[in-house]
């Protein structure tokens, strides 16, 4: 007997609105839009999100979770610097952070200036729990490993967020994913 899969019916609403954000981008989305390209009501919209930005924070999770590369499962420094170096290209290669950063680049503000969003708890789990075991094997330096995982974030926030400005006819984007490796990989090493 097969068994039924609930699927959740926002993820038809999320769908909307990534195609109405990769068509018009964030500004010019409206709930009216979203809820058309969904085929329901503003207010079934309304009652899953109480507003726009809420729905982007649920966008933004869904879309970019899934980019997250696994921790090592042999956690060194280079190990977690790889994986680390593979997240930011996908990342930087998605079209909805893309469009997002070519049209409404504020929206990412308040989770660089602000506070913490749940996609960089969902980083900050698995890359202190990699950092633990690489100290209790003895590759990782000592160290709080909560605050190691922060700083290795916060490194990477730069080279997610600014690489485009730093490529040019000298520097490409994998001469910057390497200098972010050997950043973390510094960082990380006894």
């Amino acid at each position: 007997m097969s068994s039924l899969r609930h699927i959740d019916p926002r993820d038809a609403y999320l769908d909307a609105a990534h195609d109405c954000i990769l068509d018009v981008g964030w500004r010019r989305t409206t709930v009216t839009e979203v809820a058309r390209r969904a085929g329901v009501s503003r207010m079934t919209i309304y009652r899953a999100w109480p507003d726009m930005r809420g729905l982007l924070g649920d966008l933004m999770t869904r879309e970019w979770a899934h980019l997250l590369t696994p921790a090592p499962s042999d956690p060194t420094p280079a190990t977690i610097a790889a994986t680390t170096v593979t997240t930011v290209s996908a990342l930087r290669e998605d079209p909805l952070f893309q469009r997002i950063i070519a049209v409404d680049p504020e929206l990412l503000l308040p989770y660089l200036f602000v506070r913490r969003g749940r996609l960089q708890d969902i980083v900050l789990g698995p890359l202190t729990e990699a950092i633990k075991a690489g100290q209790r094997a003895g590759t990782v330096r000592r160290g709080r490993p909560a605050v190691l995982a922060r700083g290795v974030l916060l490194v990477s926030h730069g080279f997610l967020l600014s690489a485009a400005t730093m490529v040019d006819g000298h520097v490409d984007t994998a001469a910057l994913d390497r200098e972010l490796a050997a950043a973390i990989t510094g960082s990380l090493t006894r």
